[in-house]
């Protein structure tokens, strides 16, 4: 007995639409494509480690001259996607605390807050297209 194709019943869904879904809110692509447990699993995993990472008193990373793996920090947090841009707009500094104890952990939890967004940004592309089921 093979298991039951969730997708047959579901209408064609745009790859871009689901990645762009997914990178703005995270959980909000596979929302989109039909997976909507896994959706507000997706939602709430990224969201909670994304707020424990600003309320850890983490950085906001930008880019810096002279310091080039700031570069890829950069991306890895917005990565997550509005939840960064909201979080800029809402915060006095985006440096975060850095003689916080919690410093480093709250980088840590915000990059991959970020880096998950991002794989599940993929995972809803390879979703869309078919590539996965």
């Amino acid at each position: 007995m093979s298991a039951p194709d969730r997708t047959a019943a579901l209408p064609a869904r745009s790859a871009w639409a689901a990645m762009a879904l997914a990178w703005a809110v995270p959980g909000l692509g596979h929302y989109y494509l039909g997976r909507r447990r896994t959706a507000i699993a997706f939602f709430l995993l990224v969201t909670a480690a994304f707020l424990a990472g600003i309320s850890f008193q983490g950085r906001l990373y930008t880019i810096e001259p002279g310091q080039p793996l700031t570069i890829l920090a950069t991306f890895a947090v917005y990565g997550a996607g509005l939840l960064n841009i909201a979080a800029r707009i809402l915060s006095e500094s985006p440096v975060g605390m850095i003689l916080a104890p919690t410093y480093e952990y709250g980088c840590a939890y915000l990059l991959t807050a970020g880096l998950m967004n991002l794989l599940l940004i993929l995972d809803a592309h390879d979703i869309a297209r078919g590539r996965k089921s």
